[in-house]
């Protein structure tokens, strides 16, 4: 059997970090099995370990590439925008977005794997990494608070980021019902109504 180039070795690495990306937010940690995420990838399950040492390493580079992806569209829309509010406003509307919330595997990790995160060890690297990425974002949404001050807008950020990620919690695990929309309105007009004021 020919050897693999480099090359190769590491299209097939980054298309295994994408669909496992991918596949944790939808599905979990737990949820899915080694030989899925390679298959997934269409790959062999005995080259897994070729890439990475564990399938908890591979958890953690797939929450760090998950953030990235959401860090760069957050960044994304503040710089599209014309100022700090509405470039608020942006974020909480994509985030609180039916869209958003019909597709965790694409959306924020902070929402999509906080559950599975918060079940893992202390010595697990995905909870330093989902700490990481999780302040990544509440960076954005603290340059974006309207006041002056760093300590005030941090926090602002982040009673913003738990209402964010709690309302989109609670709408995926209410899909289907008339529910899952008004904890996704409700939220979405709360935190609006705020940048309103502001």
């Amino acid at each position: 059997m020919p050897r693999v180039s480099k090359a190769e070795t590491e299209k097939n690495r980054i298309a295994i970090e994408q669909v496992s990306s991918q596949l944790f937010r939808e599905q979990g940690f737990h949820g899915i099995s080694v030989a899925d995420l390679m298959g997934a990838a269409g790959l062999t399950h005995g080259g897994f370990y070729g890439h990475f040492e564990s399938k908890d390493a591979l958890a953690a580079i797939a929450c760090a590439r998950a953030f990235e992806e959401s860090n760069a569209r957050w960044r994304k829309r503040v710089e599209e925008a014309p100022d700090k509010a509405t470039a608020l406003a942006a974020l909480i509307d994509g985030y609180l977005s039916t869209r958003n919330r019909n597709a965790p595997g694409s959306g924020c990790p902070a929402a999509a794997l906080a559950n599975d995160v918060a079940r893992e060890g202390d010595d697990k690297p995905v909870r330093a990494t989902y700490h990481e990425g999780l302040e990544k974002l509440l960076d954005v949404l603290a340059s974006i608070q309207p006041g002056g001050n760093a300590a005030a807008n941090r926090a602002n950020a982040i009673a913003e980021m738990a209402t964010l990620v709690g309302a989109l919690v609670l709408s995926r695990a209410t899909q289907g019902t008339p529910l899952s929309n008004e904890v996704l309105a409700a939220a979405r007009g709360y935190l609006l109504a705020r940048v309103s004021k502001e």
